[in-house]
């Protein structure tokens, strides 16, 4: 799939640069091309030194968290519910507390990091699996889950903003919650459709009811607040709950007599190996999206769906960041790329740049995932997945964008 969209890029690239020298008269596309390779090369390697450090910082705290006690205490309190979501998996399975590591890196926004945890988890699952070939129910639902990206802090959406130059990278934090929320809802409401999971069982309205009617109360809240004030507190909230984390993890790991420092180290190097193997994917997909944007293909797609647009009479300034939407379920990758490149093109707090990072903070890889997940168990036959997991990621792409216009519009 990688190998076709990256292939992809640049074949379209190369017709609609040539359309742009015998049609259009202009040869000098070809030297903005490879301007822009150069230079999206160059910004791989800026992007990397803060990708760098962040992912450092965030799994040393998170292996604290995990040496305290945290995920364990939260793989006990969600076994009720996992034991009605998850009737296939038994209470107290290893597979339970892989989970709950993996959606509280996704939480956190580490979705590199939780990437091999997931994996951890998956094949733990495998393990249950009476047709290895198959997925399994719980399998689904924690692929779908996955895939629907429930981001409560979306630190890497933070670091791009920030090295992009944005006044308050954290401007972003309530719109991201809001349309994960929305896409996480989608998600386990399509799974629960088909697999007809008991999701009006007094165990599990117990544990979300309360979570939807808080977020019910706190949007009919946010109603009351002007544009000013909404881009105000989401900025607090963001920043507030970040150091709240770290001062959390810090204060259990002591109180359970954790040796913080070195347990932070011990992490710490595990976010170094996790980014240092990032680079050459972000150099690929980066200088791949640059050639094609300077080619103008980018932009043939885009004023073909704002033509569109127009003519519903529908308001366009949300075409400009549906690049990132539209590769994200390909390559998580690929759409940092076109986050990126938007924020430098449009503006790093522009409104296409602000609703882009907030599809970003939203959606997940879903492909990728669905390819990684089930072929590290050599699962051939996903079912229902993929259909569930792409009705999450659209319906996390609409709300990022509705609540883009009610935040930034």
């Amino acid at each position: 799939m990688l190998n076709m969209l990256w292939l992809g890029f640049f074949l379209v690239a190369a017709v609609a640069a040539l359309a742009q020298w015998l049609v259009g008269g202009q040869p000098q596309v070809f030297v903005a091309m490879v301007q822009a390779l150069f230079a999206m090369a160059k910004l791989s390697v800026e992007v990397m030194v803060l990708l760098f450090g962040t992912l450092t910082l965030w799994l040393g705290f998170l292996r604290i968290a995990e040496e305290a006690g945290v995920v364990q205490w939260l793989a006990k309190v969600l076994g009720p519910l996992f034991g009605k979501l998850m009737p296939g998996v038994p209470r107290g399975h290893p597979a339970l507390g892989l989970i709950t590591l993996n959606f509280a890196a996704n939480g956190l926004g580490l979705d590199n990091a939780a990437t091999p945890m997931g994996l951890k988890a998956m094949k733990a699952l495998q393990t249950l699996n009476p047709q290895p070939d198959t997925a399994t129910n719980a399998q689904i639902l924690f692929l779908v889950l996955n895939a629907s990206s429930l981001t409560l802090l979306p630190v890497t959406v933070f670091m791009y903003r920030m090295q992009q130059g944005a006044a308050d990278p954290t401007l972003v934090f309530l719109p991201i919650l809001l349309a994960t929320s929305a896409s996480t809802l989608a998600g386990l409401l399509a799974v629960a459709m088909v697999q007809r999971l008991p999701i009006f069982s007094p165990v599990v309205l117990a544990y979300l009811l309360p979570v939807a009617l808080g977020l019910g109360a706190f949007m009919a809240m946010l109603t009351t607040l002007s544009a000013a004030a909404l881009a105000s507190l989401s900025a607090l909230l963001g920043n507030f709950t970040l150091f709240a984390l770290i001062v959390l993890f810090v204060s259990l790991g002591a109180y359970k007599k954790v040796p913080v420092y070195d347990s932070f180290i011990t992490g710490a190097k595990e976010g170094f190996d996790v980014a240092k193997g990032l680079l050459p994917y972000l150099v690929a997909m980066l200088c791949a999206v640059g050639v094609f944007r300077a080619s103008g293909a980018l932009d043939y797609v885009l004023d073909g769906i704002r033509w569109c647009v127009s003519f519903l009479g529908m308001d366009g300034r949300f075409v400009d960041a549906l690049p990132t939407a539209l590769v994200k379920p390909f390559s998580g990758s690929a759409a940092r790329a076109m986050l990126i490149e938007t924020m430098q093109t449009q503006g790093v707090d522009s409104f296409a740049a602000l609703a882009a990072a907030t599809i970003q903070g939203s959606t997940e890889t879903t492909f990728y995932v669905l390819a990684v997940y089930f072929g590290a168990v050599g699962i051939q036959r996903a079912r229902h997945a993929v259909a569930c997991a792409l009705a999450a990621e659209l319906a996390g792409v609409v709300a990022a964008i509705a609540v883009c216009y009610w935040f930034f519009g």
